[in-house]
Formats: structure tokens, sequence, C-alpha cells
């Protein structure tokens, strides 16, 4: 196809809260580089790092701090943020073969090549390079997986930023069949879908939600399902869990650490009730505690994730659906934390 000169799409003009994202009609469609791909996206999901980096949640000193982004790059306004993206492969470089043209895609959210060069470390698709509110973006072809499946672009726009991170956590601390799995903030993306994923690995998977998600996170996969102010040693029993799961963080955190295996493994890839924790690095050192912090994929994540969605191995979850124009409105409910899954925009 001819590529317009400009298109629609939702740009971040700085730090700050709503009134900070503009539409606007007149953004230019940007050629590729030699290793890049023009996807037109028909689906983009909405993510806590959306909100995060808008707010500068990820700065430990003020909204003008140069770590107020994933990575720690300095933010670039305006921004087109979006890292969970579905689309179709509508032009490509130089160095790309042009076979790919018409292809389904799912976009990487961890940029590790882009702008010619590997990135070190890697960047995060919508934040420190242009992302998927908008009609059309660019991305090294490494990191757009072709995608053979019959589920929505809705539906798959669900899958590449929560259970791409989700599956990386599980890959991290090597969680293994027969095992067992205590998952935080399970009702949430990452959360919903480390449950099907630690399922599909043959796990046994104990959630921690609110008493009225329990049901569909049994319907997904929970064996067990906990209220998130349970006394954890009282119902799972001290030193009884092989792996935690954490994207809580907060004040019952030591709890976590307490119903851990010596030896056990605790990921975490999410603060929502407070980064900071109380440790007591006896439990971490007599217990023989393995941490993972895990941001980065590592390389086979999202090449694997896809093998699972096209075996049907997960299903995708999707609560709510917004029109790109009504981005605020898609966060304001994300924010509100009352449904179970993603929050999807359709671009049109």
């Amino acid at each position: 196809m001819i590529l317009p000169e400009t298109m629609r799409g939702v740009i971040l003009t700085g730090h700050g809260g709503p009134e900070m994202l503009e539409m606007r009609d007149n953004l230019p469609v940007l050629t590729p580089g030699p290793n890049d791909v023009i996807v037109r996206v028909r689906a983009a999901g909405v993510n806590n790092t959306d909100i995060n980096t808008r707010t500068a949640w990820y700065s430990k000193g003020d909204a003008e701090d140069a770590d107020a982004t994933w990575s720690g790059k300095p933010l670039e306004f305006p921004r087109i943020q979006g890292a969970d993206v579905c689309g179709e492969i509508v032009a490509v470089g130089s160095d790309v073969d042009a076979s790919r043209i018409g292809e389904r895609v799912l976009i990487e959210p961890c940029i590790r090549f882009a702008d010619g060069a590997k990135q070190t470390p890697p960047w995060y698709f919508g934040s420190e390079c242009d992302g998927g509110f908008a009609q059309f973006t660019r991305v090294d072809a490494r990191h757009a997986y072709t995608i053979n499946s019959d589920l929505t672009d809705i539906e798959l726009a669900s899958f590449p930023c929560s259970y791409s991170t989700a599956e990386n956590m599980l890959t991290r601390a090597n969680l293994q069949a027969g095992e067992s799995v205590l998952v935080t903030g399970a009702s949430g993306g990452v959360g919903s879908a480390t449950v099907q994923l630690a399922r599909a690995r043959g796990a046994t998977v104990i959630a921690i939600t609110s008493p009225a998600k329990m049901g569909t996170l049994t319907d997904l996969g929970a064996d067990r399902t906990l209220p998130r102010d349970a006394d954890l040693v009282a119902e799972l029993g001290a030193s009884s869990i092989d792996v935690v799961v954490d994207l809580v963080a907060g004040p019952k955190w030591p709890s976590l650490l307490d119903v851990l295996r010596p030896g056990g493994r605790y990921a975490v890839a999410g603060a929502i009730g407070g980064p900071l924790v109380e440790l007591d690095v006896r439990t971490l050192y007599l217990k023989d505690l393995s941490f993972f912090g895990c941001t980065v994929l590592e390389p086979d994540v999202f090449g694997n994730l896809i093998g699972r969605i096209e075996r049907s191995e997960i299903k995708p979850l999707v609560a709510e659906v917004f029109a790109l124009d009504n981005i605020n409105a898609a966060q304001d409910a994300f924010g509100a934390k009352g449904y179970t899954g993603k929050i999807v925009l359709k671009v049109d």
C-alpha cells in the first residue's frame, strides 16, 4: 500500500494527569529504516506502564528526573504510548523481505533493536520509542512476530505485555510441573496471565484476589483462591510454596517470604500495593531464597508465548473495549480495577 503522510493517534505531551493525552489527526507516518516494518495498528491494550510513565511513577525523585521511564532513558515528548499491539505489516525496509507485507503480527514490547542499533538496556515499546496508540507504528522487524490464530485483533492485543511479563517471571523462576506457585494481584492482566501460564506448566496455582473475582480465576485454572487480607501462613502453612509471583509488594510483603520453602524463588514485576517493603535479610539467606526482578524479557520468552497462543494453551481475557478516542475513559476504568483481565483500545 502507499502509506499516508499523516495519521490519527494519541500523544503524551508531558508528565501529569489525563489532560497530558491529546488526540491528533496530523501525526507524521514514519518511513521504515532498513530493518524496520510499518504496522497498521488494529488494536492496542492498556497497561500499568502507560499510566506509570505518564505520572512519572518510575522516578524515585520528581517528574523531571532522568529515570522517569521504564529503562532510565529520559522520556522525550511528545510520545505515542501503547505497548500491546496487534496489527498488520503494510510496509518494510530495504533489508526486510517484502513477503512479510500482509502478515498479521504481535509486537514484542521489549525492544532490543531500534533505530538501526542494539539498545542496551532494551527500550520499552511506547516509552523509549513510539508505540501503538495510533493508526500506524514502526518497529524493527525482529520484534514483529507473525501470529496464526482465529482470535480477533482485540483478543490478540490482550496478550503481548501482560502475558510476556508473566511468562518471563515463570521462566526466570524456573517453575516446574508439580510445583506450587502463589500469585498476588491475580485478577489483573499480568496476574490472570500468570494463572493460565502456570497452569499450562502443570503447576498448582494459588491466587490472591478479591472475593468477587475468585470464580473467574478458578475458571482460568487457579486451584485455590485467597482474599487479599488472608493470613498466608495460617492458610498455607509456613515454608509451603515453591514460587511466589508478586505484582503487589506493599505492607504484607514479609508474609510472602514466610510461606516460601527453603530454596524457594520469588519473582516480582509490579508494586501496586506500594514499592517500599520491609525485608529481614536473615529470612533471605537462612532459607536460601532466590529473588528475581523481572523487567527485560529473556530472549525466547515472546516466541514461546506466540507458540502457546497458536496452540490454544492460553486464552484471552478481555474485560472491556474502548475506541482510541476514549483513551481517558479506558484509563479511568483501568485504574478502578473493577475487572479481571485486560482493557483494549480498538484502533480504526
